[in-house]
Order: C-alpha cells, then structure tokens, then sequence
C-alpha cells in the first residue's frame, strides 16, 4: 500500500502559517500593576495639592509681619516733633517752665515711662540733687539722694545715636545698662563720652535759662526742685509765680566786733 506525504505536508504548512498570522494578529499581554512598575514621571503629573502651601498658611504670615514691624519704632518727625502728646513741661523753683520735646521714635519705653511717671504727679516737689557745673542737672529721685526711684521695674537700655548736647535729656541709671527707673538728668554742656552709654530720649526746646539756674553742687546746698512736671497734651497750667521760688540760704551772721578790735592797730 502506497502513502502520498504531500497532502499532509501542504496541509502541515498551511496549519503553520495560518498560527503565525494569529498570532501576530493577536495583542501583547498587559504588564501587571503598570502603575508600580512604569510609573508616570513627576513632570508629568500636575502637581498635588498637598504637595503646595495651602491657602490657610498665607495669613499666617500676615500675621507675623505686624509682630515684627512693632519692635521697630515706626514713628516719624512729623509725627512727634510739635505733637503735646510728646511734648513734657517742667515748671522749676528757678522761676519758671522748661520744655522738653521728647523722642519716641529712638526710645519708645523711656518716653512712656517719664509721660506715666509725670502723669502719675510723681515728679512733683522732686529736687535736683546732683548738679555739676558745665556738665548736667540730675533729678528724678524722690529721697533726693540719688539712691531712689519710682516702685516700676527698671528699664531695658535703649542706646541709641542721640548725641549728647546742651539741653539733651538722657536717663540715669546705675552700672548696670538696664537700671533706669524715674531719674534723669539734663545736659548742661555738650558731652559726647556718654553717647550710646546712656538713653537719650529728648532735649530742651524753650526754657533753658530756668536749667541754668538750677542750683549747682552734690549735692547743692539749697537743692532746686520741679515744682510740677506735665504732659503738654494734659494742657496744666504754669503754676503762680510765688510757687516757683526756692529758698535762699540764710547768710551765716556776722562775728561780732569787740571793742579791743576796734582799736587794734592797722597792720
């Protein structure tokens, strides 16, 4: 019996061809988890919004920059300068008012800290108790010894570029730069040794002659004393003049002369 291997050999290649036609037909398998394996670029991808400083995080900041402008004095001349508000009267026992413009912008504290004190009528009948000649008149103590002050704390020093000139109003304190408290003193002649070492915080404008006359000596004799110190804005009267005098020293009396004095023989 004789077999003929060439329909099967066509059928076989026609079978064959048919699978490779299929199977170029046919989509490649997905990849599993394309997310994990390929995953999308950054760059992309629009940014998420968690990723972004939200919105509630802008005030914030506003919020913080009113923080930071209030420690920097923001006053300005027009602001201060002829303003009662910042402007101290001292009425003296050396006849009359001295004064004072006083300088917020330099040293806010030791501003609010003299216009507390003088509206409190702390100042009032204060003396002057050490005065050098050609150098400054202190005052602010209420012992009038130079060892007192008012019942607030002490303040922070507040240096700053003021000079100190004839007429400048500056604090007193002790070794310690964040001593002061209530006393003061004012310039009578220039003295530049003491710039950014004491607070300086404002200055004479009318009244000077009434310093110069201020009794001189440590401490004086006959103390001078601030009859009454006012904020200008509170618009107090000069008190009379009969109040704004100060005792004189009584002159020391005469030795007395004796007759054998009298007709001692001229030398």
């Amino acid at each position: 019996m004789t077999f003929s291997f060439r329909p099967m050999i066509l059928s076989a290649m026609a079978f064959g061809l048919a699978a490779s036609v299929f199977a170029q037909e046919a989509p490649p398998a997905p990849n599993p988890m394309p997310e994990t394996v390929q995953p999308v670029p950054p760059v992309e991808t629009p940014v998420p919004p968690v990723e972004t400083p939200p919105a509630a995080e802008a005030p914030a900041a506003t919020e913080a920059a009113p923080a930071a402008a209030a420690a920097v004095p923001t006053m300005t001349p027009e602001q201060y300068i002829n303003n009662p508000e910042y402007m101290l009267n001292l009425d003296l026992s050396t006849g009359g008012r001295v004064v004072i413009q006083l300088y917020p912008n330099v040293a806010p504290a030791h501003v609010e800290r003299l216009k507390q004190l003088a509206r409190a009528g702390f100042y009032d009948g204060i003396k002057f108790h050490r005065v050098i000649d050609g150098f400054m008149a202190q005052t602010g103590d209420p012992t009038a010894t130079g060892q007192g002050g008012s019942q607030l704390p002490d303040l922070k020093a507040e240096f700053n570029v003021t000079p100190h000139l004839r007429g400048t109003l500056s604090m007193a304190r002790a070794e310690n730069e964040d001593s002061a408290n209530s006393q003061f003193f004012i310039m009578l002649q220039p003295r530049f040794a003491l710039d950014r070492r004491y607070t300086a915080f404002g200055r004479v404008v009318s009244g000077m002659q009434y310093v110069d006359a201020i009794q001189k000596g440590e401490p004086p004799a006959v103390m001078s004393r601030m009859v009454q110190v006012s904020v200008a804005a509170d618009n107090k009267p000069v008190p009379p003049a009969s109040a704004l005098v100060e005792a004189v020293p009584a002159p020391a009396p005469a030795a007395e002369i004796t007759a054998d004095q009298l007709n001692a023989p001229i030398r």
